[in-house]
């Protein structure tokens, strides 16, 4: 009888770890899923940048300025989270330059094809959903893989620790006042 019961126990036990390790790796594919869609949103933002650069409505330095910071942001490594995190600050940084007022952004309006300002709106903001979500991602992953049984049973397997990424994603402050 006493055997029994503690099979049962065992049983239970296995049942829990197999749901931590489940769901270890379900948060693992989500943050894979998560990276590519913020990979996706930034080629995206570098793709209107470079089309805003290439219009001929801005003047002639903030053009420059735009489209070599785009260039860069297009050619990082995206496996290479330290130097995207440098290039796409660095876009934002060209970005907050170059639209840092309500008039800036104005001139976006010019484009004839499309409402450029909202465009490029939207896709800074989708940039910071996209790291935002994987973010959270992470710390949730990070919270499951620092518990004592998952440690010491190896439940995440060989899957390195996943990191954070950290950049300035910030919405130049000229599209806030429209």
């Amino acid at each position: 009888m006493w055997w029994a019961i503690g099979i049962a126990i065992l049983l239970l036990f296995g049942l829990y770890l197999s749901q931590v390790a489940g769901r270890l790796d379900r948060l693992h594919l989500r943050i894979e899923s998560a990276a590519n869609a913020l990979e996706v949103q930034l080629a995206r933002r570098s793709g209107v940048v470079s089309e805003i650069a290439g219009s001929g409505i801005l003047d002639p330095a903030s053009s420059v300025v735009l489209g070599e910071a785009a260039a860069a942001a297009r050619e990082v490594e995206p496996d290479d989270f330290d130097e995207v995190s440098i290039v796409e600050s660095e876009l934002t940084g060209a970005l907050a330059a170059a639209f840092g007022e309500r008039e800036d952004v104005e001139v976006l309006d010019e484009i004839p094809e499309a409402p450029m300002a909202d465009v490029l709106e939207t896709a800074c903001r989708r940039v910071q959903l996209a790291r935002r979500f994987h973010n959270d991602a992470v710390r949730s992953c990070l919270a499951i893989r620092q518990r004592r049984l998952v440690q010491m049973f190896g439940l995440a397997g060989h899957t390195p620790l996943p990191t954070t990424i950290e950049l300035d994603d910030a919405v130049p402050a000229g599209f806030g006042s429209r």
